[in-house]
């Protein structure tokens, strides 16, 4: 079983051997294995599958990629690049997880909001 397989809910999908171009925007969680260049937006999750081409501007809660991507990913929550994902440009998130085999050519900026709280938490300082 593939590591991008989460079990999670899938509410859309592009094959492979299909190619599109322009904006997509959903709210749960989307799979690309075709080839798709344009705008992604959603509140929930977006899975680049092996076969896998993007070329895009990506604003999402979470990405986990397996195939290849060139252009911007931020996501809310974490990016995942695995083993076979090949990323070029920029990415931002407050989780960056990038796999043993994975390629990443680019900037990454990591939102201190996140690591502030449980820094905030963890500090003897904050026990009260």
């Amino acid at each position: 079983m593939n590591k991008v397989d989460t079990g999670m809910k899938i509410s859309g999908f592009i094959d492979k051997d299909t190619e599109l171009v322009g904006d997509i925007k959903f709210k749960e969680n989307f799979r690309i294995d075709g080839t798709f260049k344009g705008k992604i937006l959603s509140g929930g999750g977006l899975i680049i599958g092996e076969t896998g081409e993007v070329e895009a501007d990506i604003d999402v809660v979470h990405v986990a990629v397996n195939g290849r991507v060139k252009g911007s990913i931020k996501a809310k929550e974490k990016i995942e690049i695995f083993s076979h994902g090949r990323v070029i440009g920029s990415v931002a998130a407050p989780k960056l997880v990038i796999e043993d085999g994975a390629f990443f050519q680019g900037s990454c900026q990591m939102e201190m909001k996140a690591l502030e709280g449980k820094t905030r938490e963890s500090s003897p300082q904050a026990v009260k």
